[in-house]
């Protein structure tokens, strides 16, 4: 072990999605001590809070290092954001997009909330690297996703604790084709067959139908990118 991951201790917000989990599996193969966090915040598809706990479980089965690295979990209530306004993401309202031309799955926010809540956490448990699978290649034109923020972001949470966060990103420049194969190369086809099967993506919260890509309705923007995402991968030659 080398002495710069011995001293690198990291918390992954994990949502229990297909890119938290990636970044799940990429931090236990980069750091010493891997924590996880998970936010409540009234979100439509709450099976993905269900998830949580069987992936890490499942996760650290899959290599003995792994679970050797893996330590708590954590999930805090932050309903505060579904009370600041409504999104697709909180209410029974069809996808759609806004006037300013994001889509209402939009929560304004939402990353900047969790990556504040984590630094207070990470301050508390001594842990130095905060990781997310926030991606500028594959994304909704979400503004709280994009490299820059989160540089930004990097640079006001280390002045706000007083002490040196690194922010992580390791999809930022994956698409989903990518993240599929990273995920292949960090724990192999059973990895692959994990995410597929026990992540939630959908918005729409149904789990009812497993496709080859995994569960969800197949028509939302979430299953729409994890499905062509898969299909790329699958039949690269």
């Amino acid at each position: 072990m080398t002495a710069a991951r011995q001293h690198r201790r990291a918390l992954v917000l994990f949502s229990g999605g297909q890119d938290s989990t990636t970044c799940l599996a990429w931090a236990l193969t980069q750091f010493n001590h891997v924590e996880t966090l998970g936010f409540d915040y009234g979100q439509r598809h709450r099976s993905e809070l269900e998830c949580r706990l069987i992936l890490r479980r499942r996760i650290a089965e899959l290599h003995t290092d792994w679970a050797c690295h893996l330590g708590e979990n954590h999930l805090l209530d932050v309903n505060t954001l579904a009370q600041l306004g409504s999104s697709a993401m909180t209410d029974e309202v069809a996808i759609a997009m806004q006037a300013d031309g994001l889509p209402n799955t939009f929560v304004p926010g939402r990353n900047l909330l969790f990556f504040t809540l984590a630094a207070a956490l990470a301050y508390r448990r001594g842990l130095n690297v905060l990781v997310g699978g926030m991606s500028q290649t594959d994304y909704s034109g979400y503004p709280d996703c994009r490299d820059n923020t989160l540089k930004a972001l990097q640079v006001a949470l280390s002045l706000g604790v007083d002490r040196p966060l690194t922010l992580e990103t390791p999809l930022m420049w994956l698409d989903k084709a990518d993240t599929w194969r990273l995920a292949e190369q960090l724990g192999g086809k059973a990895l692959v067959d994990l995410i597929r099967t026990e992540t939630h993506t959908c918005y729409l919260n149904r789990r009812d139908t497993l496709h080859a890509w995994g569960y969800g309705c197949g028509q939302c923007p979430a299953c729409t990118l994890r499905a062509q995402g898969y299909q790329q991968w699958a039949t690269e030659p």
